[in-house]
């Protein structure tokens, strides 16, 4: 049992660290790090990919420490956890207090607490949208569930939503909002450049990005000089937005640029930021585009409206017209885009990772304690 003279030793997943870091790497490493800095929290990083090898111990923050890796493939795990209580976390970190499933995963353990995040419920709400190791979240996340797991999710919306699918008690559901980590200060734009609408996310179908592609050629014409620019890396989905992209009259001026590193000069550089998905448990690039003074048009999908506040115009998911409308506003009226830019730099400092941190340390030590 933790005293207070003792820090919580916490097992982390840290597995979404690994390759490029869309918004559930930006989360968990957004946590980790507000944790390293915190004396009460021993952080004990492990990963579910046996491919992890060395490479682990270089991606966790200083004051943590890696734990072992075990050479079993994350597809088997998740086979073997829908069933039985084994593999336990102990076997990659040892003797721990708590034990953090980072992303709708959290592994059997021998005496730890357990807790699991749940970013959102996508693969309850939209199984249609997702991958088949989505998929198996719902009987992972039920069975922990049926073991005692505590929740960590991050906004009451997605809370409410595993409160009424779930029917547990709504005490066990921990609400901890996202911080914002501060993007580097951006390059000065090239102004030989055209003006453009920035869309920013993994390319799959509950993003919305056919939508905007529509939304976008619907007011090309009355907006010439501006293009649109969607960034950010493959996922299952290209094939819905590609068609679109070949079909739209004004295909010239709609740009696929993948995965961008320097998302801060690429995002203070659009004319606005378009968010259009078809649900969301949080919704980073928002945030990030306030912070930035770039206005923001989005819908009013899941947890977006509880992130955004009024500092955003909200449209309803697949309403093409309203997101066209939007968009043309945000683009071209002078007093709009100043009332949004200003609303959007008073919301970004309600998120911020260290009170994210300390509310989650906060949770470690409440869980500890309840177990002993």
């Amino acid at each position: 049992m933790p005293t207070p003279s003792r820090p919580v030793v916490t097992a982390i997943d840290a597995t979404p660290l690994l390759g490029v870091r869309t918004g559930v790497g930006v989360s968990v490493a957004g946590f980790i790090t507000a944790l390293a800095a915190d004396p009460g929290v021993d952080v004990v990083g492990y990963s579910l990919s046996a491919a992890a090898g060395k490479s682990m111990p270089e991606l966790l923050p200083p004051a943590t420490r890696a734990g072992r890796s075990v050479p079993i493939p994350a597809a088997a795990l998740l086979r073997m956890w829908a069933r039985f209580d084994h593999p336990a976390v102990e076997l990659w970190t040892g003797p721990v207090d708590v034990v953090h499933g980072t992303n709708f995963v959290v592994p059997p353990a021998r005496s730890a607490a357990r807790l699991v995040t749940v970013h959102d419920l996508t693969c309850v709400r939209f199984p249609e949208l997702c991958s088949p190791t989505s998929l198996r979240y719902p009987g992972l996340i039920r069975r922990a569930l049926d073991h005692g797991a505590s929740v960590h999710t991050v906004s009451q919306s997605v809370a409410n939503e595993i409160v009424d699918h779930f029917q547990v008690d709504a005490t066990r559901v921990h609400v901890i909002h996202n911080g914002l980590t501060p993007l580097p200060a951006p390059l000065p734009r090239d102004l030989a450049e055209p003006p453009y609408m920035l869309a920013i996310g993994t390319v799959e179908p509950r993003k919305g990005l056919a939508d905007l592609v529509a939304a976008f050629d619907r007011i090309a014409d009355s907006i010439p000089d501006v293009h649109l620019k969607i960034a950010g890396p493959a996922g299952w989905g290209e094939d819905a937005l590609d068609a679109g992209i070949r079909s739209a009259r004004h295909t010239d001026r709609i740009d696929r640029i993948g995965w961008v590193e320097d998302r801060s000069t690429l995002m203070a550089g659009a004319r606005l930021l378009a968010y259009p998905s078809l649900y969301e448990g949080f919704g980073l690039p928002p945030l990030e585009a306030m912070s930035l003074g770039v206005p923001v048009v989005a819908t009013t999908a899941g947890a977006i409206p509880e992130v955004v506040g009024d500092a955003a115009l909200l449209v309803a998911p697949r309403d093409g017209a309203a997101l066209a409308e939007a968009l043309l506003v945000a683009a071209t009226d002078a007093t709009a885009r100043a009332r949004l830019i200003a609303a959007g730099t008073e919301r970004v400092p309600l998120f911020t990772w260290e009170r994210a941190g300390r509310q989650l340390a906060d949770l470690y030590r409440s869980l500890a304690d309840a177990r002993d």
